[in-house]
């Protein structure tokens, strides 16, 4: 049996996983894949696996003893995680798999090269001039175009070698298929060649999605009926239109038009690269692997891409004769191997695969924040200290956010984080003092000359980087606080407006606007929103704080030593409405009860 620390490792791993659509793939001790499966959701799927064995068969708690690592592959639809489930079932031969491990495959509709077309379901894509159109993932699908086309056009299923000797020798007399209507019975001479082929051409328009100039046709076959009174075939040609308007497009996650392709994207994080391979065969993705890779200093996107190229081209050598790519890679690379798509079907493939990478860099650092923090610390870091192209670690930062209401209690919150993680035993409340009214800007001022202007009396340490909650106006007051105090260059200030999330900087007209998934702006947005939650709780109290003893000090008898002992006991006026007599007795006495009773007494018959 696996033991203990392996499951829960491989636990941990399941939680990391996307909330997305893909396949899974389980592999042994020896890296054999022993499991394909598809899911809607890759995260909550695969960690059915790591729950509890009472809800499992004992076949796949067999399989789940077996399991040493996890590999997936993100694509866009459950549909297309069936295709692609498909296609590995079939190259893996995985031992755990019992649906679609034999020989059959999804259905394709083929369009025969051969005289008088025929147009049928086949589970077998040949190379042999003939169209194919597909795989569909849902069968009833393949058979309902089938059905489609049946409807619209006089289309022979008979295996007749129809050349044109054959049927000047009159070899073949007209079938039932003819006399039901089904066919117009070319094999004896009753259709043309050129009528058929027609007919051929608008069944390839329907299987591409193409069905507009059809339609139009349709419509005007119909207008000419009607106008001319043949009304029962204005009505077939009506059916015929309505039947073409229900047809559907087939799934993306393969296509006929691409036949054999090699996919290479990079993401980039700090001196990390992470790639993503997808290798497609016959218009099918067949392969896919993730890859980390360390960079080493000052290399160019260029000769990353190449080495990624090369390292897989020895691995799953050889390499196709296309590969897509977003740039071209430094090197001796063929211009005409090489094809950066800029729309249709290989650029949707080209996205997949960047969006595979995105989400292996993102998952990547969740492992690498929870199996190694230290070594995640320090890459944060020091992309924050990249990115703000400051001079020193940023292993201090802290980060300033006001709270009020049209002026009335006015605070302003501190957080700090230390090696990019919250210290919340240094965080700091500030009741504004000198500033009167709603005045933002004055309110940051105040605050954070008082912070640091203590900090410097004190000799404590200063932070390297600070954060402020709002835009250039709040920014400014701030810089000017440092600069009096004579810190504006011993200390980093930038600013994080809420609605875009773009960083200010003191001076600079131009705001900084950074990647959405980048390490430094989560963790400026962090700073944000903590500081945003840590000063709403601080108002919040005061408010309250400020309510009651408005409220309480507007009644008689009540002294400030007893408003005090009710203020600290009972925080909120709501508190001290709902508390019994007899535990306000205990706090402030018999006579300031009474008092109470009769007051709120006096307010409920009102």
């Amino acid at each position: 049996m696996k033991s203990s620390d392996n499951r829960d490792h491989l636990k941990e791993s399941a939680k990391l996983l996307p909330l997305l659509p893909g396949v899974y793939r389980f592999l042994n001790r020896e890296e054999s894949v022993i499991y394909v499966g598809k899911a809607k959701n890759l995260r909550n799927r695969v960690s059915q696996y790591f729950q509890s064995n009472e809800n499992l068969s004992p076949k796949t708690r067999v399989m789940v003893a077996k399991i040493e690592s996890i590999e997936h592959t993100v694509v866009e639809s459950e549909s297309e995680a069936l295709l692609l489930e498909n296609t590995l079932i079939k190259r893996y031969q995985p031992r755990y798999n019992v649906m679609l491990k034999d020989s059959k495959t999804y259905p394709w509709i083929c369009i025969k090269k051969e005289p008088y077309p025929r147009v049928f379901i086949t589970r077998r894509l040949l190379k042999d001039g003939s169209y194919f159109f597909g795989p569909y993932s849902n069968v009833s699908h393949a058979y309902s175009l089938i059905d489609i086309i049946d409807n619209l056009f006089k289309i022979r299923n008979c295996k007749l070698s129809l050349t044109q000797e054959n049927i000047k020798l009159k070899k073949f007399r007209p079938c039932l298929r003819f006399h039901i209507g089904k066919c117009k019975a070319p094999c004896v001479g009753f259709q043309s060649e050129e009528s058929y082929n027609l007919q051929i051409e608008k069944i390839k328009l329907i299987l591409k999605g193409e069905t507009s100039l059809l339609a139009e046709e349709i419509k005007e076959e119909m207008k000419i009926a009607s106008s001319q009174l043949r009304f029962e075939d204005a009505q077939e040609a009506k059916e015929r239109l309505e039947t073409l308007n229900r047809h559907y497009s087939k799934s993306l996650v393969v296509s006929q038009s691409i036949t054999d392709v090699d996919v290479f994207t990079l993401v980039f994080e700090n001196n990390m690269a992470f790639g993503n391979w997808l290798r497609v065969v016959n218009g099918s993705i067949i392969q896919s692997l993730n890859v980390e890779l360390k960079l080493p200093i000052d290399e160019n996107r260029e000769v990353v891409l190449a080495r990624f190229i090369i390292t897989i081209g020895e691995r799953f050598a050889p390499l196709s004769d296309e590969i897509i790519t977003e740039y071209i890679p430094e090197g001796d690379f063929s211009p005409s191997k090489i094809h950066i798509p800029r729309r249709g079907e290989k650029l949707n493939l080209l996205e997949l695969s960047i969006k595979n990478a995105r989400i292996f860099k993102i998952e990547k650092i969740k492992q690498e924040q929870i199996l190694r923090p230290d070594e995640h610390r320090d890459r944060v870091l020091e992309t924050i200290k990249k990115d703000l192209n400051l001079v020193d670690t940023p292993s201090h930062i802290e980060c300033f956010d006001n709270s009020n209401i049209q002026g009335k209690y006015a605070v302003s919150a501190c957080v700090v984080f230390k090696n990019a993680t919250p210290s919340k035993r240094d965080y700091r409340h500030f009741n504004v003092k000198r500033v009167v009214g709603a005045d933002d800007f004055g309110t940051m001022k105040e605050v954070i000359n008082r912070r640091y202007s203590r900090i410097v009396e004190e000799g404590n340490s200063l932070p390297q980087l600070i954060v402020i909650d709002g835009g250039r106006g709040q920014v400014n007051a701030a810089y000017e606080a440092l600069e009096e105090l004579g810190l504006e260059k011993k200390i980093r200030l930038v600013g994080i407006a809420k609605r875009l999330e773009e960083l200010i900087t003191p001076g600079d007209p131009h705001p900084l606007f950074l990647d959405k998934n980048s390490s430094t702006l989560r963790v400026m947005m962090q700073l944000r929103d903590e500081a945003h939650r840590f000063g709403i709780t601080h108002h919040r109290k005061r408010r309250s704080k400020g309510q009651i003893e408005s409220e309480l000090s507007e009644i008689k008898g009540i002294g400030e030593k007893s408003l005090q002992k009710l203020l600290t006991h009972f925080k909120s006026l709501l508190n001290l409405r709902s508390a019994p007599t007899e535990e306000i007795r205990k706090v402030a006495g018999a006579r300031i009860a009474n008092i109470l009773k009769e007051y709120f007494d006096s307010e409920s018959a009102l």
